[in-house]
């Protein structure tokens, strides 16, 4: 996670279109903020988008703090993502 921050450009603009830039990440910033959501109903509400590349856009944006991820202990484990404060 901190080697992703690391990688980021100093000046704020840039940083923040190297942040959300990409096909997928501002369409799942879309969805996420009007709530947390699972990986199943983000994956219903884009059917183009592969099940692989949804979790990797997600663990990128999470990395950078803009996407927050529960897990709720339970079996089989629910897990949802929420767009964070930033």
């Amino acid at each position: 996670m901190v080697a992703t921050i690391k990688n980021l450009p100093p000046l704020p603009a840039e940083r923040a279109l190297r942040v959300i830039s990409g096909r997928w990440k501002p369409v799942i910033l879309y969805h996420l903020l009007s709530g947390p959501q699972r990986l199943s109903e983000l994956n219903r509400l884009m059917p183009a988008i592969s099940q692989k590349v949804l979790i990797q856009q997600l663990r990128e944006m999470e990395a950078h703090g803009i996407v927050g991820r529960t897990v709720f202990p339970q079996v089989p484990p629910l897990v949802e993502y929420e767009a964070t404060s930033l």
